[in-house]
């Protein structure tokens, strides 16, 4: 637990918030400034900042309770859809690993608020970094851990 970190507060019962679940892993709670009503938030009980941080072996557990809010949501609220986000680092308001879980409905007027869209300047330059990013995965792949 980071003492200074609201979610870890949240997660050991020091805060309040409107929890929807919890399990030995993970808790979610409404997010009390919502995009829509419904937007709830899933952290893990444990204090990691980023999903680069996040052991393996919860990886099962954390993102099967996403799966299980993900439709809880979808069909409490009577939306059409769900979008997941995870900051990491830039524009993540609290730094704990936390998804966001918005109940989604056509017309809802959600629209490129995350990020506006660009083409490559042509397929050379996509392939180019499509080799980049696939070399990287091989280099982290045969790296040492930690």
């Amino acid at each position: 637990m980071s003492s200074d970190c609201i979610f870890c507060k949240i997660a050991a019962g020091e805060e309040h918030a409107c929890r929807i679940f919890e399990d030995d892993i993970s808790i979610a709670f409404l997010d009390m400034r919502p995009v829509f009503y419904g937007h709830t938030l899933l952290i893990p009980k444990r204090h990691f900042t980023t999903i680069m941080e996040f052991p393996d072996d919860m990886i099962y557990g954390f993102f099967s309770n996403l799966k299980l809010l993900s439709r809880a949501v979808e069909d409490a609220m009577g939306s059409q859809g769900i979008f997941n986000a995870i900051n990491n680092r830039i524009s993540q308001s609290v730094p704990h690993l936390h998804i966001h879980i918005l109940p989604r409905s056509k017309g809802d007027g959600m629209r490129h608020f995350l990020w506006p869209r660009k083409q490559y300047e042509n397929m050379d330059e996509a392939m180019k970094t499509a080799e980049n990013i696939s070399r990287t995965i091989e280099r982290l792949k045969n790296a040492p851990t930690d």
